[in-house]
């Protein structure tokens, strides 16, 4: 049963950040910060969160009968749009005061949010760079990152190179094979430290950049890798000329085809704080 909205926590409370998340937000393009959501938060939030997910999932294929980008994840976009208790999560001013103070900015606004569910015996999640797709002016972009469950690293741990934010964009590869190969060549060529966290617990959060080179094993377990996220752009970002199709794709649906050059700021894109 959906539990009204009326009985879901609030989430407009202010966590602190502390200095060292700052720090290494702003060095290494990735932060970890443990805590964002309680027990009790998660209690209410992640039971409507999952039947959303489900509701709106549109993969039936068998795991064999996909790609790489298939096989990685089942991605579940956007659903703040179609149900209002998500809604509720994805536009929590406290996530939205975080992603503002990790980027040095007063305001931020939601591109999109996705549920990325990586099934038992998924695959990996080859490396990439998700600003790839996001016909935006600015490199001032964050992704929360939220494990639903606990998770270590068989599970599908996210991966990151730090310090591989600053060139902008790297290669011109969706996340697929090809991506893999070429950042993963590009990685080692520039000696970028790898990170990811031995373990999180449901409730803490990763934050990084749209430029952060990142990546995920596959899920070795056998319970679902259940994460939400959401994407955050700095409010006062404007659209750019899209450079291929998937940033065409990105611009119509997460932008409403706003005029290139114009403020982003559609009904899509609300500002959280």
């Amino acid at each position: 049963m959906t539990m009204p909205t009326t009985m879901l926590p609030a989430l407009d409370d202010f966590k602190p950040l502390l200095q060292d998340n700052i720090d290494e937000f702003a060095t290494k393009g990735h932060t970890l910060i443990r805590g964002v959501f309680s027990a009790e938060e998660l209690a209410a939030y992640r039971p409507v969160i999952v039947a959303a997910a489900e509701k709106y999932n549109t993969e039936k294929r068998n795991m064999q009968e996909r790609d790489t980008y298939g096989k990685a994840f089942l991605q579940i976009m956007n659903l703040w749009r179609v149900d209002k208790n998500v809604a509720r999560f994805v536009l929590a001013k406290r996530f939205a005061k975080i992603a503002a103070d990790l980027l040095g900015v007063e305001n931020v606004r939601i591109y999109h949010d996705q549920a990325l569910f990586k099934e038992p015996g998924g695959g990996p999640t080859p490396w990439h760079q998700d600003q790839y797709y996001w016909p935006i002016d600015t490199p001032k972009t964050i992704t929360l990152w939220m494990p639903l469950v606990d998770i270590d690293g068989p599970m599908g741990m996210l991966t990151f190179a730090s310090g591989s934010f600053d060139k902008g964009p790297v290669f011109d590869f969706e996340i697929s094979d090809e991506s893999e190969s070429a950042f993963n060549d590009y990685v080692a060529k520039h000696q970028f430290p790898i990170w990811c966290a031995s373990s999180m617990k449901a409730g803490d959060a990763t934050f990084h950049l749209g430029y952060t080179i990142h990546n995920a094993p596959g899920n070795q377990s056998e319970k679902m890798r259940e994460v939400m996220t959401i994407i955050y752009v700095a409010d006062g970002a404007r659209v750019a000329q899209p450079r291929h199709q998937w940033q065409v794709n990105d611009h119509a649906k997460w932008l409403m085809n706003k005029p290139v050059g114009e403020l982003i700021d559609s009904e899509l894109n609300p500002k959280v704080l």
